[in-house]
């Protein structure tokens, strides 16, 4: 195979010979970078949880590939080619008996893959929500079935944990401290011990899904024809099958280990409000870690490859160390101490823009009535359901209802040590009190965003708002009847009231909101 590694860097072996080959190396693959092209070929590699030693397995690998990948990137994965010996020559794509597999691959533009973007600071906000919604919508059309949901159960679970214990053995106290390994090694145990029934119930509402298996920032690209994501897991499902909190921790621990601990914390709170998952926030921190762990567990397996190059061990060495490390930073504390920011006011008075600012500030996840009540009616939240005022989905009894899901989605947050943005009308003072009631049990600030404008901006807004669809089922029909029944707030100090004027320039708006919220400074991106 060595031979056949060394044979495919010949131009000549390629059917659009002459261009230049490039080579890129990882555990499992060979990576052949022909022009326009890509040619990945599959090592004959056992490492147990994946068997590539015959030319059969590597086969059916490779068919496996592309038809997986097809889910994210439909345009990219081309076919998977035999690679032939003619007349003692290789060809790639030839006619003669298969000696090897290759799946074909549309070359991407290195400069629009997403850690190069990242390492350059150039990765915008816009691309990174996308990629969370394009996630969000993946797992939600993805296959979840009995089967598929027993790989979320924690004995699956303890399994790869403890195959991850026993595959480091050698190396992992090599790279990390034997204190913090065995601290590391707790920490998984002992939170799948602990928290069994939170695993079942993720199984149970279908949360485990047949996802990707690999979100890696190098699998993330930006296209002008929107995100494409490819090299899903193909060899093992119980790898790709998972949590889909699994399936983004991996991606959000990708960005702490490339220094952006807030776009991570981005990823997440975005993810978490396209899917209607906010208890993935009760698991994300085990996961990540555990991701990290797998990181470094194949970095010490590319170090121990006697074929690679004592540059790339080196490195393999050096990020294995990091990887171990960041599974054990996991566990920590987060960074920016959590707080309750609540946004109130009447209809069309720029809640949900003021708390998109609240959240994008904060990097916490937004947690709004309307979407919560649609998510609870099991319709799309841009589906109209307010037929008739104050009843049916606006019955008070079961706006109540919705009131206390929002709270609960926000105690899962909060219990993370995140902060939580929460976005309704809290429009009396009992509704106000629930939330700052929940602040004050998690011992954090408390803060009631009042938003403000006339109401005949209001009117001219709603007159907006019905000529497409919206989240929001407030319309002029009842803006009357809701300013009469919303009761102004003058039971909360002003420390903990700040109304703001949303007929100002939505600059000014912000620059008045970092006065008074914490940001993600420069120094904590680590």
């Amino acid at each position: 195979m060595s031979d056949l590694r060394e044979r495919l860097l010949e131009p000549s072996a390629y059917p659009h010979g002459g261009a230049e080959v490039h080579l890129i190396e990882t555990h499992l693959s060979w990576v052949f970078l022909v022009g326009a092209d890509v040619y990945k070929v599959k090592k004959p590699v056992n490492f147990g949880f994946l068997d590539f030693t015959t030319l059969e397995r590597r086969r059916v690998a490779c068919e496996a590939e592309v038809v997986l990948n097809a889910r994210l990137s439909p345009d990219v994965y081309l076919g998977v080619v035999p690679i032939t010996l003619e007349e003692g020559a290789l060809r790639v794509g030839g006619a003669g008996a298969p000696v090897e597999y290759a799946v074909h691959m549309r070359r991407l533009a290195d400069d629009a893959r997403a850690d190069v973007l990242v390492d350059r600071g150039e990765l915008g906000a816009s691309e990174l929500d996308r990629w969370a919604e394009l996630l969000a919508r993946f797992h939600e059309g993805a296959l979840s079935d009995a089967h598929t949901a027993s790989f979320g159960s924690v004995a699956t679970i303890l399994g790869n944990v403890e195959e991850n214990f026993t595959q480091t053995r050698e190396v992992l106290e090599k790279r990390i401290t034997p204190a913090e390994a065995e601290e590391v090694r707790a920490y998984h145990r002992t939170f799948l011990a602990t928290h069994a029934a939170l695993f079942d119930a993720r199984c149970k509402a279908g949360r485990v899904r047949d996802g990707h298996g690999d979100l890696r920032l190098e699998h993330l690209y930006v296209a002008d024809a929107g995100p494409t994501i490819i090299d899903c897991i193909e060899f093992n499902e119980r790898f790709r099958f998972a949590d889909v909190a699994a399936d983004l921790a991996f991606l959000s621990m990708d960005l702490r280990w490339h220094a952006r601990v807030d776009w991570a914390e981005r990823l997440l709170a975005k993810y978490a409000r396209a899917s209607n998952d906010y208890d993935l926030y009760a698991l994300i921190d085990f996961y990540e870690s555990y991701r990290a762990f797998v990181r470094g567990k194949v970095s010490s397996m590319l170090e121990a490859d006697p074929g690679v190059s004592d540059e790339l061990r080196e490195r393999a060495a050096k990020d294995a160390r990091r990887f171990f490390r960041l599974a054990l930073a996991a566990e920590r504390p987060p960074l920016l101490a959590p707080r309750v920011v609540a946004i109130g006011g009447w209809m069309a008075a720029g809640k949900s823009t003021v708390a998109e600012l609240a959240g994008d500030l904060l990097a916490a996840p937004i947690v709004d009535a309307d979407r919560t009540r649609k998510s609870m009616l099991g319709v799309d939240a841009t589906r109209f359901a307010g037929e008739s005022a104050w009843s049916g989905a606006y019955d008070p009894g079961f706006t109540e209802r919705v009131y206390e899901e929002v709270l609960r989605r926000a105690r899962v947050v909060l219990e993370a040590g995140r902060s939580v943005v929460l976005d309704a009308s809290f429009r009396s003072p009992a509704m106000r009190a629930s939330a700052r009631a929940l602040a004050e049990a998690h011992g954090t600030p408390f803060l009631m965003l009042e938003c403000r404008a006339p109401k005949e901006v209001c009117r001219h807004r709603l007159a907006l708002r019905e000529r497409g669809e919206h989240v929001s089922d407030g319309r002029l029909q009842v803006f009357d009847d809701f300013i009469a029944r919303f009761e102004a707030i003058t039971e909360l100090p002003t420390t903990e009231h700040l109304v703001l004027d949303t007929t100002a320039p939505i600059d000014a708006v912000g620059a008045r909101l970092r006065t008074v919220l914490p940001a993600w400074p420069e120094a904590l991106r680590a």
